[in-house]
């Protein structure tokens, strides 16, 4: 493959990474500061997962701090490990009340899909075979 074609490649893979890392960015930022509101809305939703008011801060503020640090490259891979771990208790906690659960596990394909594009570091480690 040629340096010219293999540039292109690369600026494509770079924007779809960036798209799709994205949405789930503004969907976890947005419900981070949804959580630190405060608002009556949203401390009776929080309560019908069973949690207490006093956790919609600490929760709002990893949920944000997970995502910042997803957003910087050189801390991206950490970033995405750590909402996935974040997304695997939004999951839990969908299931255990018998809510939809779909949701935060498609954030986390995206937040892992996402950064497979925009690194290609990412790639190199798990390439797909055709």
């Amino acid at each position: 493959m040629s340096s010219e074609t293999s540039g292109a490649s690369s600026s494509k893979f770079l924007w779809a990474g960036r798209v799709t890392s994205a949405i789930p960015v503004i969907a976890l930022l947005a419900s981070g500061l949804m959580k630190l509101s405060n608002s009556a809305q949203v401390v009776e939703g929080f309560a019908s997962f069973g949690y207490p008011q006093k956790l919609l801060l600490p929760i709002g503020l990893t949920e944000i701090l997970c995502t910042i640090v997803y957003l910087i490259p050189r801390t991206s891979v950490l970033g995405a490990v750590l909402l996935t771990g974040y997304l695997g208790g939004a999951t839990a906690t969908h299931v255990r009340i018998s809510e939809a659960f779909i949701p935060p596990v498609i954030l986390g394909i995206m937040v892992w899909g996402g950064l497979y594009f925009r690194d290609s570091r990412l790639r190199a480690l798990l390439p797909l075979r055709g």
